[in-house]
């Protein structure tokens, strides 16, 4: 991307008009996405360590 372009946006979906139980999906979803994320920064700070271990070792 460059630095002039504008990052694609998704279309917001307001709040507002979202059932209870969309609301409520769209929670689940957000919270799956979470562990997600987090799943894979632990992995990325072992692969870091393991690889600071390896190189720079004292």
């Amino acid at each position: 991307m460059w630095a002039d372009e504008d990052p694609v946006k998704k279309p917001a979906r307001l709040l507002e008009d979202m059932s209870i139980s969309e609301l409520s999906d769209r929670i689940d979803a957000l919270k799956d996405e979470i562990r997600l994320c987090e799943a894979a920064i632990a992995r990325k700070e072992a692969s870091r360590k393991a690889a600071e271990q390896a190189f720079f070792k004292s």
